[in-house]
């Protein structure tokens, strides 16, 4: 069995991924629901190994002997590229095979929110695309970094782990270094990214208290910095941000990260009624009202000013899961499942729900009250 033949095959179905596992035939995901290929025979420990011999290198073998984990992108000429991740199980091999289209996607094809069209040429501060593995985080930012590229001159530093877009030059100079072959961690990359003249640096992961401190100091300092999380809203990651920091520097992170955000995009995706996934996004955007709820650690609110926020481009999941069942391009029982308050979807879908502007006076006459208490 030959690798090419199987990744063709993830490409001539659309398939997001592919799972080679002993056992098993070959398993494609196909709009998020896993497909075994029966036709084809069950794999061997044997057959997994020749498998994996042929994506890799021998350094790369060395490094997953020492480690029993590896991360590394492939590609096949004229096919595509592949994100592929290599881990042992019951002492055999597992490979899963993440599809990466050759052609970067415009905000426009993915059907994501026009604000950000806005938000990536921001002149600085801070952007976090979050959401759970697989909702398409970095696929939003690639769209974001090619809508950049497409209309504004400036140097790009992308950190990932692998590689995944390739972005060539166009009005913008990009940098894409690899963790593991370009660069041993991500914080060390990002100090150094920062005496190399950036104008954008895009964090493929924000995984630990360094890195995060880092990309904060590097949104103060002038730069426009992206970076993922694995959090489903705006509060929770908000709140992830600063519980990585001891208790005395908390203070002082609240006020940094309320003067540098710029947005916090939470995502997951769904499978179209047609075929297809596409994303449901809550956008919160650092407006003032955002920033003073940051630094007077009422967190907990941000849900309330978000639905307010439509003016300012901003919207709940819920929202964007209502418009996306209204527009009859996903079901409701899909949405339902992704949903924070299902209850307050039905009533957002049965346009029962206190309409914007009701939802404002309500708002700031609490807001009202409260001050005068």
């Amino acid at each position: 069995m030959e690798i090419e033949r199987l990744l063709r095959m993830v490409v001539e179905e659309h398939a997001s991924d592919l799972h080679l596992k002993v056992g098993s035939p070959p398993v494609l995901r196909i709009d998020g629901i896993l497909v075994p290929k029966e036709d084809l025979p069950q794999l061997t420990a044997k057959d997994v190994e020749i498998l994996f011999e042929q994506v890799t290198t021998i350094e790369q073998r060395h490094m997953f002997v020492r480690d029993l984990e590896l991360d590394f992108a492939y590609g096949v000429h004229g096919l595509g590229r592949f994100r592929v991740n290599v881990l042992q199980q019951r002492g055999t091999l597992s490979l899963a095979f993440r599809a990466i289209p050759f052609k970067i996607p415009s905000v426009d094809e993915f059907e994501l929110p026009t604000i950000l069209k806005t938000l990536i040429r921001k002149p600085r501060g801070l952007i976090l695309v979050t959401g759970h593995t697989g909702s398409g985080k970095s696929t939003t930012m690639a769209a974001m970094i090619n809508h950049l590229n497409e209309n504004e001159r400036r140097h790009v530093i992308m950190i990932e782990d692998p590689i995944e877009f390739l972005h060539a030059d166009n009005k913008c100079l990009i940098v894409q270094r690899d963790l593991g072959d370009d660069t041993r961690s991500f914080d060390t990359a990002l100090v150094k990214a920062l005496r190399h003249d950036p104008d954008v640096v895009v964090i493929g992961e924000m995984r630990d208290l360094d890195t995060i401190a880092t990309a904060i100091t590097a949104a103060e300092t002038g730069h426009l910095v992206l970076g993922t999380l694995h959090t489903s809203d705006a509060a929770q990651t908000i709140d992830r941000i600063i519980d990585v920091f001891p208790p005395g520097q908390q203070r002082q992170i609240r006020m940094q990260i309320a003067q540098v955000i710029e947005a916090v995009l939470s995502q997951t995706l769904l499978p179209r009624i047609v075929g297809g996934r596409i994303a449901a996004i809550e956008v919160m955007i650092g407006t003032p009202a955002v920033r003073n709820l940051i630094r007077s650690e009422k967190v907990h609110e941000l849900a309330t000013v978000i639905q307010l926020g439509n003016r300012d481009g901003m919207q709940t999941l819920d929202q964007s899961l209502a418009d996306l069942i209204k527009g009859r391009i996903v079901t409701q029982e899909e949405a339902m499942l992704r949903s924070s308050d299902p209850e307050q979807l039905r009533e957002l879908i049965a346009g029962s729900y206190m309409t914007t502007g009701t939802l404002r006076r309500s708002y700031m006459a609490g807001a009202s009250q409260h001050s005068r208490t």
